[in-house]
């Protein structure tokens, strides 16, 4: 078990609303953002900042502890990705509410106070998030997002839509008694999809997953993890997000899939992989494509075969949601076709 070292903050809420819980792994300029758009938020509140540094090979370490003292701060031994940080932040939260927010993220000044607003009306609870907005351009990039059949998230723009099948894990807001029930983020997910699990599961539950009209936060997208982003007219990614990436969509529609339509579902799904990714390996002549990205799909989804149905069991047990309603947040177009009509094949970079 990795070695988990542990900074107690300076100073420390007595009870605070909610818990900002920031995963890092390199990068003090990333970092300071971040951690001064939260010490700047407007609000009424008490706050506590948890911060896990996972293994970085900067001196964000020694940075944090000098520049912020007022932050608790777990440090990693090891790499442990996103899902294990988190979840071990979560864990020493006291807050009512947990906001899991990315280090590459900065938080609108009313931020914090919008989404304490909008929890105090969610009824049952469940997920929340602010509008992104793109960090250079200040662009609108999503509102929450809906999914396509094929659990590939489609940003939604509607300013008039609130009610979406998941948000980013860069800034999700959730009550920590759900968190806790649930059981937080699957640590055999790695990082990739995590968030698209949680809203989920919050969904067949019966919660709701929403996103406010109001206030935003600013996203270095795929700055932290890489790829993940638009350069010029191309979409560039990495094989690594891409691979967590088809796996984890893969595992997220069989548990979460209501009813017997998980199966033909599944079946078209992995049909398309297959086609897409001998389609990709021939046009970019890169057999570690299909080795890394696409055969990986079939080989961990059997590797995990009795975990995925012990998931599946239990998140369909929970289930109080009919069908109609849990894909009432779906759209029939499928995002891969129109990103590829829009950019052309994606570029992976190592």
């Amino acid at each position: 078990m990795a070695v988990v070292e542990h900074y107690p903050a300076l100073t420390r809420p007595a009870a605070p609303l909610v818990s900002v819980c920031i995963a890092h792994y390199k990068g003090q300029e990333l970092i300071a953002a971040c951690l001064d758009s939260v010490l700047a938020q407007d609000c009424a509140f008490d706050v506590e900042i948890i911060v896990h540094d996972d293994a970085s090979p900067d001196d964000s370490v020694a940075f944090l502890r000098k520049h912020y003292p007022q932050v608790e701060l777990l440090v990693s031994g090891q790499n442990a990705g996103f899902c294990v940080a988190n979840n071990r932040m979560v864990a020493r939260a006291r807050g009512r509410y947990v906001l899991l927010l990315n280090n590459d993220a900065a938080l609108f000044p009313d931020g914090l106070t919008t989404l304490a607003t909008a929890a105090g009306q969610q009824d049952p609870p469940g997920i929340l998030t602010l509008p992104q907005y793109d960090w250079e351009t200040g662009k609108l990039v999503d509102r929450g997002c809906l999914l396509d059949p094929f659990y590939n998230p489609v940003p939604n723009l509607d300013p008039d839509r609130s009610d979406v099948a998941m948000v980013i894990g860069a800034c999700l807001w959730i009550q920590r008694e759900l968190w806790e029930k649930l059981g937080g983020f699957p640590e055999w997910f790695e990082s990739i999809g995590e968030d698209l699990y949680l809203c989920c599961a919050v969904r067949l539950g019966g919660g709701t997953v929403e996103v406010t009209c109001e206030s935003g936060y600013r996203h270095r997208q795929g700055h932290s993890f890489g790829g993940n982003r638009v350069s010029g007219s191309k979409v560039s990614s990495s094989y690594r997000r891409r691979r967590l990436s088809e796996r984890n969509k893969t595992y997220v529609l069989f548990v979460a899939t209501p009813t017997g339509l998980m199966w033909p579902l599944l079946g078209l799904h992995i049909l398309l992989i297959l086609v897409e990714g001998l389609i990709l390996t021939l046009i970019r002549r890169d057999g570690r494509i299909l080795r890394e990205v696409y055969a990986n799909v079939f080989t961990s989804s059997w590797c995990h075969r009795k975990l995925l149905h012990e998931y599946r069991s239990s998140a369909q047990r929970m289930s109080s949601i009919n069908p109609w309603d849990y894909f009432r947040t779906f759209t029939l177009r499928p995002r891969k076709l129109t990103m590829l009509w829009q950019y052309g094949w994606p570029s992976l970079e190592k």
